[in-house]
């Protein structure tokens, strides 16, 4: 049943996506108005249009919604995957993505104190951002301290994380 919806659910996200589709969406609520006259603008004439768009406005939600989580799992994975391969990435990054908003904000809050970026990015072509001394010390290091707990648990690591900032 899983594997039936999530193909459904993504053929019909990609079929919503394509021009075409709203051609034929544009095409329907044309015709639609114009058949006012013919059905001296009704309830039931106006209602035809109220039920469909919402039942599939309904529908769309779910399907839409369905593929960005699957899109939102992959591309974590996937990021993941770099974080765990790469030497000088902290692998106490991995699996971030299940804390709370404010847990995630005061991690986000300390990195850009780490690296001096503070508050709006710098424009294109304006002046670049001043780091602190801290800033300035961790700028210098190439990599010299390797990620620990790599090996060890998404959740031992975001603890560990936690217990940084």
């Amino acid at each position: 049943m899983n594997r039936i919806f999530t193909w459904f659910a993504g053929r019909a996200a990609s079929t919503a996506g394509q021009p075409l589709a709203f051609v034929l969406a544009s095409a329907l609520i044309l015709a639609w108005g114009v058949t006012g006259p013919l059905f001296h603008y009704s309830d039931t004439w106006q209602l035809v249009i109220n039920t469909t768009t919402t039942i599939v406005t309904f529908l769309m939600v779910f399907l839409i919604q369905n593929s960005q989580n699957r899109d939102g799992a992959a591309i974590q994975a996937k990021l993941d995957e770099l974080l765990r391969a790469v030497d000088k990435a902290r692998g106490a990054f991995i699996g971030i993505e299940h804390l709370t908003d404010r847990e995630i904000e005061k991690i986000r809050v300390a990195l850009e104190r780490e690296t001096g970026n503070i508050g709006t990015p710098a424009k294109p072509g304006g002046p670049k951002p001043r780091l602190n001394a801290k800033a300035k010390r961790s700028a210098g290091k190439t990599g010299t301290r390797k990620a620990k707990g790599k090996a060890g648990t998404a959740d031992e690591s975001v603890d560990r994380l936690l217990n940084r900032f």
